[in-house]
């Protein structure tokens, strides 16, 4: 991949950033300049996508291949996003522990001009915990920047899964690999 071209992750998520690492890719962090809440979808597959477009627009590049991400947590009826401060985290691992939720990652390639978009959806129980286990999950891995609050990569909450792992991390790596070939820009670690 010597000729390939500049990528740009408009994330400044660790986990999104450590995901493209092992893949092999170089990249620079461009932060898109977006207020999530202002966009409104009734179907998680759509609202993750419409994000990740959204977040992609915002740090188009033209010589740059794109890649923007969006992770939501759906329980129910329910939308849980980045919790920001301890009682939201806490209050939202006090609704989601001992339960089956849905993960939804939307992602955003583009690169010339175009782009393709989708979205990669996994199932994730959290063990049954007490409020003061909560608490010490909040307190000592401070999740105030992940989607409901967790993070399976955490090794605390999680039970069990189902379907892909990095995409409960926050970007679905098999989706992703398979769009960038598309594109003619990824083959893969060597």
């Amino acid at each position: 991949m010597n000729d390939s071209p500049r990528f740009i992750l408009a994330s400044t998520s660790p986990r999104r950033k450590e995901i493209l690492t092992k893949m092999g890719l170089t990249f620079d962090v461009v932060a898109p300049n977006f207020d999530e809440h202002t966009v409104f979808e009734t179907s998680p597959q759509k609202l993750v996508k419409k994000l990740s477009q959204e977040k992609a627009r915002r740090v188009q590049d033209d010589s740059a291949v794109v890649i923007a991400a969006d992770t939501i947590v759906i329980k129910g009826d329910k939308r849980y996003s980045k919790p920001l401060t301890r009682e939201k985290a806490i209050a939202m691992l006090e609704e989601l522990c001992g339960e089956w939720h849905e993960v939804y990652t939307g992602v955003t390639v583009s690169y010339l001009g175009k782009a393709e978009t989708f979205a990669e959806k996994s199932k994730v129980k959290l063990k049954s915990l007490s409020k003061a286990q909560i608490e010490k999950y909040v307190d000592e891995y401070k999740p105030l920047d992940k989607a409901g609050a967790y993070g399976i990569q955490d090794d605390f909450v999680v039970e069990e899964y189902k379907g892909s792992y990095s995409n409960i991390v926050g970007l679905p790596r098999e989706k992703l690999s398979e769009a960038l070939q598309k594109f003619g820009v990824y083959h893969g670690i060597h």
